[in-house]
């Protein structure tokens, strides 16, 4: 709870919501606990503000286990999000999507970026999406930074090439 309060949040790569709870109900623990000091007013009007900013959906007192993958992946997103955070730990949010999916999930990143003003740390593997909307690239290789710098750059580095696309034997 104290990193939460500190102001980091994060989604994981397999959302695991509580699936006796409805959408409402999931957010707003995520914003009750996760934001110390909130009461329930005030958790439930941040839950319903984040499930609003993610898209889902017409009825909060769905329950979860009739979501889709992009649904549950926009249900992860808003449990973080109603926690208020400056920092944004994102894990493989686009893992699971089509492409059509990954665009909408990549360009809702971008405008929580924007709208909220936050930092993301976004963790993903699909570097077409990913190359698009971020501003810095760090790329790891077995836990050892091979790359830092700007997206373009990232995609003409032998280094970056090698280890996602394979070497090329002759």
């Amino acid at each position: 709870h104290r990193i939460c309060r500190n102001g980091i949040a994060r989604t994981f790569q397999i959302p695991r919501p509580f699936r006796k709870l409805s959408l409402l109900e999931n957010v707003t623990l995520a914003a009750y606990f996760g934001n110390g000091g909130a009461d329930r007013a005030e958790a439930r009007r941040h839950a319903e503000e984040a499930l609003a900013l993610v898209g889902l959906p017409a009825d909060p007192h769905a329950m979860t286990d009739r979501l889709g993958a992009a649904s549950l992946k926009k249900l992860e997103l808003a449990r973080a999000l109603a926690t208020r955070p400056t920092l944004l730990l994102a894990d493989e949010s686009l893992g699971g999507l089509d492409a059509s999916e990954m665009e909408r999930a990549a360009d809702l990143l971008e405008s929580i970026r924007t709208r909220m003003r936050i930092t993301i740390i976004w963790v993903e593997h699909i570097m077409g999406v990913l190359m698009r909307v971020v501003d810095r690239v760090i790329v790891l290789d077995h836990g050892e930074k091979i790359f830092e710098g700007l997206p373009k750059d990232a995609a003409h580095d032998p280094r970056v090439t090698e280890v996602y696309l394979g070497q090329r034997r002759t």
